[in-house]
């Protein structure tokens, strides 16, 4: 049973390597500068709040003393719900 398993997993390894990349096309390389330049200013405002806004609620909860889960909810998961919705609204249309 041994003898099947092996070739059948250097089957699977060979046609990994053979098939799979002529299935997946290659993403077309940008520059990370050119990224950066493409934020608009709300974008920008809006990471560095989202950076920002768990700082402070931490400053105030101190969650290193205790309330982790009150900071929890609080702290990260306004910001999670922000940015969940703004993916969602920005979806591209098909």
């Amino acid at each position: 049973m041994t003898g099947i398993s092996e070739i059948l997993v250097l089957i699977l390894l060979i046609s990994g390597i053979l098939i799979l990349p002529r299935m997946l096309k290659p993403q077309p390389t940008t520059d990370p500068k050119e990224k950066l330049a493409r934020l608009s200013q709300k974008k920008r405002a809006a990471i560095v709040a989202s950076a920002l806004y768990p700082i402070a609620v931490a400053l105030v909860i101190k969650p290193w003393e205790g309330p982790v889960l009150k900071f929890a909810v609080i702290g990260l998961v306004p910001v999670i719900i922000a940015w969940s919705v703004y993916w969602v609204v920005t979806a591209p249309k098909k």
